[in-house]
């Protein structure tokens, strides 16, 4: 055998049989039509080929859209105009809203006191670092607004008219130490005033000096309004005592109040610029 393998009939066969096999895969490569390096070539590469394809297409088949920055522009802007639409109405809303809570409470004092003249007045103006509430409405003398005009929300008592022009004036609130009102306690019927203190407007509260050391006032109690002066009417609501305390220098007690409008809140009041007994 290994005789026959050495022999040159052997080789001859040997070499008779790589040529046709040379031959068969040559002609299989021509009727490709490509050739060695490129068949290996897409052998290796072509199921990257594939996958990159599959991913085109399928990306093909999400919309998408590409707009102009100058339609985007347009776009934006038409938003815009609808936000501002909307926050105009807003704005409208709420002041509708104030209105209708003010006059709800004007037409209940308006059917019991049918004597007052009211001019309605906007707050336009506060002092951030005013403890005592101070504030400027947008009626003036035109609209026969005067110096001690009571200032009213409701039933309750705002303050007074302390200064004024033809366009505007400027309210002293109750907290004001300059203001001094006669009042009385609605249960015990216990007579005083009303005024303020520095330290006891940055607590927000008012008080009743001078009332007897064995009053029978006590917290919880109701101050309004009694008349006296003809400065304000009577039986506008001041507030709630919260606290009785003993007088510093004497025998005398004193009721610690909270009016019962928070100043900083409102935004429209009425000015009563005529009652039955005002001082003129």
């Amino acid at each position: 055998m290994i005789r026959f393998l050495k022999s040159t009939a052997f080789k001859i066969f040997a070499v008779v049989a790589a040529a046709l096999l040379a031959g068969s895969v040559f002609a299989v490569l021509s009727r490709s039509g490509s050739s060695p390096l490129t068949s290996a070539t897409s052998f290796v590469f072509g199921p990257v080929s594939r996958l990159s394809s599959y991913i085109a297409a399928e990306f093909s088949k999400i919309p998408v859209s590409f707009r102009s920055s100058s339609t985007l522009a347009k776009e934006v802007e038409a938003l815009q105009k609808q936000v501002d639409t909307l926050t105009e109405q807003l704005v409208e809303l709420e002041q509708l809203r104030n209105k209708n809570a003010l006059y709800q409470e004007f037409l209940g004092i308006k059917e019991e006191h049918s004597d007052y003249v009211f001019a309605e007045a906007a707050i336009i103006g506060r002092d951030a670092a005013d403890n005592l509430g101070t504030f400027t409405l947008n009626k003036g003398s035109l609209s026969d607004i005067k110096i001690n005009d009571p200032v009213i929300y409701g039933k309750y008592l705002v303050g007074v008219v302390a200064s004024v022009t033809p366009t505007q004036c400027t309210v002293n609130t109750i907290l004001n130490p300059k203001v001094n009102v006669s009042a009385y306690e609605v249960r015990t019927r216990d007579l005083g005033f009303v005024t303020s203190t520095v330290a006891l407007a940055k607590e927000g509260h008012c008080h009743m000096p001078g009332l007897s050391s064995s009053t029978a006032v006590t917290a919880g109690g109701i101050v309004c309004t009694s008349g006296v002066g003809g400065i304000f009417p009577r039986d506008l609501i001041i507030g709630n005592i919260v606290d009785v305390v003993d007088g510093s220098v004497d025998i005398s007690a004193s009721a610690i109040i909270k009016p019962g409008i928070e100043f900083d809140e409102i935004t429209d009041v009425f000015i009563i610029t005529s009652f039955d007994g005002q001082t003129e």
